[in-house]
């Protein structure tokens, strides 16, 4: 007869299950954040508007997104994340499934808001409980399998609701779509057991958590921590959002052909964030590695847009700077960890992450304007730019992360 499950594997098997069931979290987020876009014509048509207020609607949803990220880093922390994980993916999932049934703008927009504020969840609720579950030495790991799900829900998104309005037409898409997270949200319920390990504390702990609010998310490591998303935010825009646009008006390419080559950077994004993670788990230098990795996306970003009219060698720069761009992300997170105080995992998360709102919201008018100019190849050399910066940031939340450890630490001598 079989020898009976040890504890430690019992627990090990639980905390995987955990991590799976966030993962699968973090995919939906992602999913629903381009599911609308390869339906832009088909709701423009139909809600008797244009392409510009379809983008209003998507600017709501991304300002309201990353306004609440913060308070839902707070709620996180008071109340346990696993409540709000479900509920946020839940209500997310049947925001989009209504879009499919709205006739008016106006019921859009409302719709999109809501979703928005919904998916303010995830950073906050994913990284709390993964900070609770995961053994250190496999949490750069965990980071890297939650941040390849969320690439993956990028991914899988537009190709989806097409398949599926093939089939029963778009507005029946988007309900079954959005219904798919109604269904997941309700599975992750089921097995909330599984994440418990992240229930909230007793009321010490939530007074103290309470207590420390906007003093720490203000503090200059925490700062120089959403600095740093604001700049990877930055970057990604550049290359992906603006790429395409800038080798089609530098070199007359055709934007399928752009497409194609930019690519490139989309696919080993993922490899190199499962190849970061082993990395950050051996390495303690996460800044280092970090700022390794900025110097060569900025790098590989000029020497494609320099190298843009061969083909060969933009997908080799393309496909190094993408690499390089998905393996920071553990060694990213891991460092906001190592900046984080206990019981704040929540609102830090949400707070830092809101580096990628700022982010948006400032890289499209700039690189948009740019293109206006004619000054296209200069969209490539602001993202090399802004890598670069990126590092003193990088380099400076290590440090001053690091001094106020030491000053906390002699306050408590």
């Amino acid at each position: 007869m079989a020898a009976a499950a040890s504890p430690s594997a019992d627990e090990s098997r639980g905390n995987s299950l955990a991590v799976a069931l966030v993962c699968v979290a973090h995919f939906f987020s992602h999913f629903y954040l381009l599911l609308l876009a390869p339906l832009f014509p088909l709701l423009a048509e139909h809600l008797g508007v244009g392409y510009t207020e379809i983008g209003i609607g998507l600017t709501i949803f991304s300002l309201l997104s990353g306004f609440t990220q913060a308070p839902m880093g707070f709620l996180v922390d008071r109340y346990g994340a696993a409540g709000i994980l479900i509920l946020g993916l839940a209500i997310e999932g049947l925001a989009f499934a209504l879009i499919g049934f709205v006739d008016t703008w106006f019921w859009f927009v409302l719709l999109l808001g809501i979703a928005g504020i919904a998916n303010s969840v995830y950073h906050p609720a994913d990284y709390s409980i993964l900070n609770a579950i995961v053994k250190p030495s496999k949490m750069g790991r965990a980071f890297s399998y939650h941040t390849a799900a969320g690439y993956l829900g990028d991914a899988v998104g537009p190709v989806s609701v097409l398949l599926i309005a093939a089939v029963v037409g778009w507005k029946a898409a988007l309900v079954v779509c959005g219904l798919a997270g109604v269904v997941v949200a309700a599975a992750l319920l089921l097995r909330r057991s599984a994440l418990s390990g992240i229930a909230a504390t007793d009321g010490t702990q939530k007074r103290r958590t309470g207590d420390a609010g906007m003093a720490l998310l203000f503090s200059a490591p925490i700062l120089m921590g959403l600095l740093f998303f604001v700049g990877i935010a930055m970057i990604s825009r550049g290359v992906t959002g603006f790429g395409v646009s800038a080798l089609h008006v530098e070199y007359g390419m055709t934007t399928l052909f752009a497409g194609s080559l930019i690519s490139a950077w989309l696919f080993a994004s993922p490899i190199g964030v499962l190849c970061g993670g082993r990395i950050a788990d051996s390495r303690s230098n996460h800044a280092g590695f970090a700022a390794l990795c900025f110097v060569i996306i900025a790098v590989a970003i000029v020497a494609a847009a320099l190298a843009a009219p061969s083909t060969l060698w933009v997908i080799v720069f393309f496909a190094i700077g993408g690499f390089f761009s998905g393996a920071v992300s553990p060694s990213r997170d891991m460092l906001i960890r190592s900046i984080t105080p206990e019981g704040q995992t929540g609102k830090v998360f949400g707070f830092v992450a809101t580096g990628f709102n700022i982010g948006g919201i400032i890289a499209p008018p700039l690189f948009g304007y740019l293109l206006d100019q004619g000054q296209a190849n200069a969209v490539f050399f602001i993202a090399a730019l802004a890598s670069v910066l990126t590092i003193f940031t990088v380099i400076s939340t290590q440090r001053l992360g690091a001094l106020a450890r030491s000053a906390a630490g002699r306050a408590a001598a």
